[in-house]
């Protein structure tokens, strides 16, 4: 999912913040959210429809072509972050690679990228260099939460572009806020008929957000592994290893095919993966929540009630660590989470908790570039755009 960063790596960069005097960016825990449900219906994200009836090339063509000025510009911002970091001549066999990579890519997302390159204008090395850096970079947030009739709710927070540019004087990062106007819901169709819905960036060919109606929620969590998505990425292309499945594409497949929680949970469990990755899944009935936590040959199932950290009889929070290991103090979203749960109690589960729990500094943070809710026996999906205020932690 993304190259691993160590625990000095991250504190080091902690430290610069401190260092450089950034007060204002290092604010503590300041108890739980009450009053953030209901959002603000302006920051609500635009919906699309991706009909799958359509040939791949033109499934993104109405999408692309109204996002297209924002797409160009922060794949350009990309594109000259990764420059600088690795230097011309490093940069340029990246792209070469990426020009092979993309014609080894499955079938219909190969043909997608393609036709979002012909939209956008953009190279298709340069689409599936985007379309990578979600699975390299991203932080998040998800809960699952059941009220005392059994019914489930869940929501996340998408957190993306750490390091990848801050500016100093607005307090945000470059990337996270490029993102933001890419955010959309998508309603997927064939035949006419409504197959799931899914909150992601324009763009993007993958699922990281989505309900399907009756049958189960999803969302997944970047996991830090040595054994880390540049391994797969190597083995895809070197050692052409094309047995294992991209976390983006896997994801399509169980939310188009998949026709029960149980069955999303097996093929979510049992498929070789490309990278490490958290998986949470909700289903339809009582009792029915997971954390599956993958490497990317094996995994764990963490169900509600769990005798693990983040895990309850009525709710489940995972961020971007293992459960039964304690997050990292520089970046511990999980207790902030669990606390204001335990505060409010299974009689206030809802999606207004989920709203305020996620809306929780540092829950909530400077990479937070939406929320989005789900219920699956209504088939409910809403997202909204996030713009975290000072004081606010940096990530």
């Amino acid at each position: 999912m993304r190259p691993t960063l160590s625990t000095l790596t991250v504190f080091t960069l902690s430290c610069a913040f401190c260092l450089a005097g950034a007060s204002t960016l290092r604010n503590p825990f300041l108890g739980c959210e009450e009053n953030a449900f209901p959002p603000n219906k302006s920051n609500a994200v635009p919906q699309y429809t991706i009909s799958l009836d359509l040939v791949p090339e033109d499934r993104w063509t109405q999408l692309i072509t109204d996002k297209k000025e924002q797409m160009v510009a922060l794949v350009g911002h990309v594109r000259n972050l990764t420059r600088m970091v690795l230097g011309d001549r490093v940069f340029q066999i990246v792209i070469d690679h990426l020009e092979e990579l993309s014609s080894t890519l499955p079938s219909p997302y190969r043909e997608e990228m393609v036709g979002i390159s012909q939209v956008s204008g953009l190279p298709v090395s340069e689409v599936t260099l985007y379309n990578i850096f979600y699975e390299v970079f991203t932080f998040c947030t998800s809960i699952i939460v059941q009220d005392s009739t059994g019914r489930l709710y869940h929501g996340r927070n998408l957190d993306f572009g750490l390091f990848l540019g801050w500016n100093p004087k607005e307090h945000t990062w470059q990337v996270a806020e490029l993102l933001k106007p890419m955010v959309v819901q998508l309603e997927w169709r064939r035949g006419g008929e409504l197959l799931y819905q899914s909150v992601s960036y324009a763009g993007y060919v993958g699922v990281l957000t989505a309900v399907k109606k009756d049958k189960f929620t999803f969302s997944l969590d970047e996991r830090f592994s040595l054994d880390g998505g540049f391994m797969g990425l190597l083995e895809w292309v070197l050692l052409k290893d094309h047995k294992q499945k991209w976390i983006a594409f896997i994801t399509r497949e169980v939310m188009e095919q998949a026709d029960s929680y149980e069955a999303a949970k097996y093929t979510l469990s049992h498929t070789r993966l490309l990278a490490p990755v958290y998986f949470i899944l909700g289903g339809a009935q009582r009792g029915q929540g997971s954390i599956i936590t993958r490497w990317r040959d094996n995994f764990r199932v963490d169900d509600l009630g769990s005798k693990v950290s983040g895990s309850s009889s009525w709710f489940l929070v995972e961020t971007n660590y293992d459960l039964w290991n304690s997050p990292p103090f520089y970046d511990d979203r999980r207790s902030p989470a669990v606390r204001c749960l335990n505060e409010a109690g299974q009689g206030n589960a809802s999606l207004s908790l989920l709203y305020n729990v996620l809306s929780t500094r540092p829950v909530m943070n400077k990479l937070t570039t939406y929320t989005s809710l789900m219920q699956v026996n209504e088939g409910h999906l809403e997202a909204w755009l996030r713009f975290c205020d000072d004081p606010c932690w940096p990530w």
